[in-house]
């Protein structure tokens, strides 16, 4: 089939084009911002890109693909209608790429991609040769695709749109549920309604279930070389699902302690040639709610006790308003008097969102030597290049924006051996 993604650039519908041209089907795609580093390797694939103009749909097309974030009056998707194109969602997409194997879905308010990408690895090494669909891209796999013509494939499923019920998985992981797109009580009758009467087994983190999987198994002394706490029970969640799925437990340990990490989760960026003696380490991460920016910021804060600063997007103006006063909370809570937040606009993809709510009003609500508003990635750079000799560490993170990982680069690459 030929297939057309619009918004092909983000790291969801990117994963599914790859899948996609994997799995036989010729594929071309839209996105707002051409030159990114997935619409690269996209086109390494033989995927046409185009701009986000419908100038890339031609009528010969047989489906159209969206997530929820397309608009509806999303050029591309106001020609695919005219045009009589059928219009389908990313998710139902994905769960019929992956109708012929046995689903092992990886859901939960955090985690989700560790967890998927620790499971991947886990049932590879040990010779299971899954098919992986994550939302992130993982070292050694094709983006954040790894083709196998297993019994299993393992992905991370949304419960941001509830696009989840989409799937009809095998066994479930689910890593633990949060306030985040929903109230938390929302989230969990959603993760029960989608675990319900699985035929594999279901690995629930919010009631410590891997352990009833691990316990006498010798699985005590996991290995986990990604550092946190909220990593060793992501690696925990995998483990367990990888023995309930038939690995030896000697095997998965042995396998764990290889594993590689996932790009934009703690990932610490080294420019080439290292880093000068004493520079600050730099890190790249996806944090962009409550929790995660809580456990990247207190993972952080164990290891750099002398200060971090941490280099902070909001990835949309209605998650921002959602969760204002959290993330607040979370800042006052983390943050010591030696750290720092440079706080970044808030990223603007277009369309009709309601922008009243913006980075200032979160920096209000913060004190003043904790935050600094810094108008966009240049002046960011700048003041930590006037201000690195303060920290041990500077943390770049967010959601959605591309810039954001550029920014790490960047930065990391002031501070590269001469």
């Amino acid at each position: 089939m030929k297939r057309h993604l619009i918004g092909i650039g983000g790291v969801g519908m990117s994963a599914l084009a790859t899948a996609l041209v994997r799995l036989g089907d010729e594929v071309t795609g839209a996105d707002r911002t051409l030159g990114t580093a997935n619409i690269a390797f996209l086109e390494t694939l033989g995927v046409r890109c185009f701009p986000d103009d419908g100038s890339g749909l031609d009528a010969d097309a047989d489906e159209v693909v969206i997530s929820s974030a397309i608009e509806p009056d999303n050029a591309g998707l106001v020609k695919a209608r005219a045009l009589g194109i059928p219009v389908v969602h990313r998710a139902a997409a994905l769960a019929r790429a992956l109708a012929g194997y046995k689903l092992v879905a990886v859901v939960g308010t955090c985690g989700k991609s560790t967890v998927t990408a620790m499971l991947g690895h886990l049932l590879a090494e040990c010779g299971f040769d899954p098919m992986c669909v994550n939302g992130a891209n993982v070292p050694g796999w094709q983006g954040a695709v790894r083709f196998g013509r297993g019994e299993y494939a393992v992905a991370e499923v949304d419960e941001s749109d509830k696009s989840l019920f989409a799937f009809n998985p095998y066994a479930a992981i689910i890593t633990n549920a949060s306030s985040d797109h929903y109230p938390k009580e929302e989230m969990d009758e959603v993760f029960n309604r989608f675990a319900r009467d699985l035929e594999g087994p279901v690995v629930d983190g919010r009631r410590g279930e891997a352990e009833k999987f691990l316990h006498g198994r010798g699985l005590d002394a996991l290995d986990v070389p990604v550092p946190g706490a909220h990593n060793l029970q992501n690696a925990r969640l995998a483990a367990a699902m990888a023995v309930a799925l038939g690995c030896p437990p000697e095997a998965v340990l042995k396998a764990m302690a290889g594993f590689q990490g996932v790009e934009r989760r703690l990932q610490r960026i080294v420019p080439p040639g290292g880093v000068a003696p004493g520079a600050p380490a730099v890190f790249d991460d996806y944090a962009h709610n409550p929790d995660k920016l809580a456990a990247m910021w207190t993972t952080l804060a164990e290891e750099f006790p002398r200060g971090i600063c941490v280099i902070w997007r909001p990835h949309g103006y209605a998650p921002l308003r959602k969760m204002l006063d959290a993330l607040a909370a979370t800042f006052r809570s983390v943050a010591r008097p030696c750290d720092t937040l440079l706080l970044l606009p808030v990223y603007d993809a277009g369309g009709t969102a309601d922008r009243s709510i913006n980075s200032s009003a979160l920096a209000a609500k913060l004190p003043a030597g904790l935050c600094i508003e810094v108008a966009d990635h240049s002046a960011a750079c700048a003041w930590i290049e006037a201000h690195c000799d303060n920290y041990d560490c500077i943390a770049v993170c967010g959601a959605r924006d591309p810039e954001l990982s550029r920014t790490a680069a960047k930065i990391a690459a002031m501070f590269a051996k001469v």
